[in-house]
């Protein structure tokens, strides 16, 4: 057996939900890493005085145990996994690995068991369940009952919200009540923030970025108190990840960012990062609310009772001290202007990205923090808007994008050769569909693959790095700006003569056919105007209100019949609801049920057709429209005939007139005549109509009769 033993997939409960990550026993200690958040716990094997192999949820389980009192629980192993953990912890930590079993009756009644940060509820001497007390955030009592209260965790489906335990009264000892006993012995250990005593330090009227606002930082001994005009916040120093100190990239400011998790809450919204902002001009002297003594003991030399310097170098040392983490400070990266940090936008906001020793963070809105460990690939991509800016794209291993854009094309040599060192697995965007499944964690992406991409922008680098020694440079990377000025020097982009452009002598003839190109570029086809066709009007169908109506289909036979009874089961519900509600409630009748109403529905068609046929054979519906139409086009040909005949006679009369050419009166007929004649035709036909509308109905009357 090695001097290790490595699983991966070992889950956590943190607060309600399970978080996956890699455990390792070595000789001497067990190391946990969660894979969500990146936090190590760290446990020295000369501490380890309980083993327990149990059957759980997640398959089967450990729970260690430490002489300082902690216990720490991990599942997801295999029952193939007994015999070699069991073996290694004999020959190692001289511990022996118990199998202990769990109640599984369901029974309600038993004994509470308090056993450090952990309440047990055994039944039979075998445990049902365990609550952490950490997870508890309120503990409250009655008369013969004690609630407990959970933190809530947002990445949970479903939250414990509390747990109630009846306690009988005791009759031995009746100086001390068993419920206040039960409810101190959970507050002893729970995760409840209490504001007792006062504050070790105030620092007041700090500037914070997320969440927004200025803030009254009271550090207590246990949790972090910020105190604003419209909401408080109290963070547990447990719930701190990381601290990081980054200097801003004026050179005059200073951003001191904490990681939180769980994050804190105001409303919907959950702040995963407190983000400070401090000035380096701004000096104060501290003084800490501990005695010499206390301060020397509490914190072994870190900290003393009298401090002065610069406002964000006394607010981390004093977080660095309590919190007993380490400040993440940038690394040896430099970008093109010499600051650690590199300006892009992250979504619709501007930013800073720093590349750090293990990771990258991004500040400040939304703050993100991505760490080496859990990314898959990152893509250079040129930019959408412009060439003079590309984009920093990440991907990581959860399947996660986050896009850095608009980062200024000179920081590209700089941030390739960072994570070219760090050894992170560099795609082209052609590249990334059909490499995905042959990502290798440990291997280096630039050494075996030829990427078109970064050999194109290092050439686009060496040209920029000549052009910057000469004069002409701005005029160069303007040229695309000035859509008038023409280079006589630069042959077209489609020009087959390209090479003729390099030659002074031909200069002239270039310069000709680029213009004579041009001229035929502009020279836009003039598309002949159609003449439109005149619409034919389209005669609409007369009803027939006389006939039979049509019949209903089985749908409306049964919606008519059922919708006073979904109106009362629906009360106040709307007509397109109605509809709506029918139209779920009919297809999910069964064949037999609809089988009634087809049949209805086909009697109501037959007995349509019986009366249709009746109707048509007694003279209604075509007969009379026909009769109508042949009216009208008889009253056409009537005023047809009338308005020739009156043209000869006008003819006629006007023969003792002086004699006119026919070009003079055609051209006059045609030019002072032309509206007269329009309108006098528009009101001869209205007039027509009027008359047809007027003698259509007695006629019909005759006919019928």
């Amino acid at each position: 057996m090695g001097d290790t033993l490595e699983f991966n997939e070992i889950y956590q409960e943190v607060k309600g939900s399970w978080n996956d990550g890699r455990l390792r026993f070595s000789k001497q200690n067990v190391v946990y890493k969660s894979s969500k958040t990146g936090r190590v716990d760290s446990i020295p094997a000369s501490e380890l005085n309980l083993a327990q192999w149990r059957r759980v949820c997640l398959g089967h389980g450990i729970k260690l145990g430490t002489s300082t009192g902690h216990i720490y629980k991990y599942d997801g192993f295999r029952d193939t996994d007994l015999e070699k953990i069991s073996e290694f912890f004999k020959t190692n930590y001289k511990l022996e690995l118990t199998e202990k079993d769990m109640c599984v009756k369901g029974w309600n009644w038993g004994t509470a068991k308090f056993s450090g940060p952990l309440l047990s509820f055994d039944v039979n001497d075998n445990t049902a369940f365990e609550v952490p007390l950490s997870n508890v955030s309120q503990c409250a009592t009655g008369k013969n009952e004690v609630t407990l209260e959970f933190h809530q965790n947002d990445d949970t489906e479903v939250s414990l919200m509390e747990v109630r335990f009846y306690v009988p009264p005791s009759q031995s000892d009746e100086r001390q009540d068993p419920v206040e006993a039960f409810a101190q012995s959970v507050l002893s250990k729970a995760d409840v923030i209490q504001a007792t005593g006062d504050a070790v330090c105030i620092f007041k009227e700090l500037q914070c970025l997320t969440p927004r606002g200025r803030y009254d930082i009271r550090i207590y001994p246990t949790f972090l108190h910020l105190h604003g005009k419209t909401f408080d916040y109290k963070i547990p120093y447990t719930t701190v990840l990381r601290l990081f100190l980054l200097p801003h990239k004026d050179q005059r400011q200073m951003f001191f960012v904490i990681s939180l998790d769980p994050p804190i809450k105001q409303g919907q919204t959950r702040y995963h990062f407190l983000i400070l902002l401090f000035s380096k001009e701004e000096d104060i002297s501290l003084t800490l609310n501990m005695s010499e003594e206390d301060v020397e003991r509490r914190f072994e030399g870190k900290l003393s009772k009298n401090m002065s310097g610069s406002l964000y170098e006394m607010v981390s040392r004093v977080m660095k001290a309590l919190v007993n983490r380490k400040i993440t400070v940038p690394g040896n990266f430099q970008g093109h202007s010499g600051a650690q940090c590199i300006t892009c936008s992250y979504k619709a906001s501007s930013g800073l990205l720093y590349p750090l020793e293990r990771g990258f963070i991004y500040v400040h809105k939304p703050p993100v923090h991505l760490r080496f460990e859990e990314i898959s690939c990152v893509n250079f991509a040129r930019g959408t808007t412009t060439t003079r800016s590309f984009d920093f794209e990440i991907e990581t291993k959860q399947g996660n994008q986050y896009t850095f854009s608009s980062i200024e094309r000179e920081e590209y040599g700089k941030l390739f050769d960072f994570v070219n060192a760090k050894k992170l697995n560099i795609k082209n965007r052609g590249f990334k569909e059909g490499m995905k499944g042959k990502i290798d964690e440990y291997s280096d992406s630039d050494e075996d693959q030829h990427d078109a991409y970064l050999e194109r922008m290092k050439a686009e680098g060496k040209i920029r790095e000549e052009g910057n020694d000469s004069d002409e440079s701005d005029a160069e990377s303007d040229e695309s700006f000035n859509p008038g000025e023409e280079d006589d020097d630069i042959a077209e982009e489609y020009d087959s003569n390209a090479s003729a452009s390099d030659s002074s002598e031909d200069g002239d003839d270039s310069e000709d056919e680029s213009a004579k190109k041009k001229k035929a570029k502009k020279a836009k086809p003039v598309k002949e105007k159609k003449e439109r066709k005149p619409r034919k009007e389209k005669k609409k169908k007369q009803k027939d209100t006389g006939g039979p109506k049509r019949p209903m289909s089985a749908y409306m036979l049964w919606l008519n019949s059922s919708r006073e009874r979904i109106k009362s089961e629906n009360p106040g519900i709307s007509i397109t609801e109605i509809s709506k509600k029918a139209g779920e409630m009919w297809r999910q009748l069964g064949k037999d049920e609809k089988e009634e109403w087809d049949t209805k529905a086909a009697e109501a068609k037959r007995d349509y057709d019986k009366a249709k046929k009746e109707y048509k054979e007694s003279g209604g519906g075509s007969t009379s429209v026909s009769k109508k139409e042949s009216k009208k086009s008889a009253g056409k040909k009537d005023d047809k005939k009338r308005k020739s005949a009156g043209g000869d006679k006008d003819k006629e009369r006007g023969g003792n007139d002086s004699f006119k050419s026919r070009e003079f009166i055609e051209t006059s007929e045609s030019s002072s005549d032309s509206d007269h004649k329009s309108k006098s035709k528009r009101k001869k036909e209205s007039d027509e109509e009027e008359e047809e509308a007027m003698s259509t109905p007695a006629s019909s009357e005759e006919e019928s009769d």
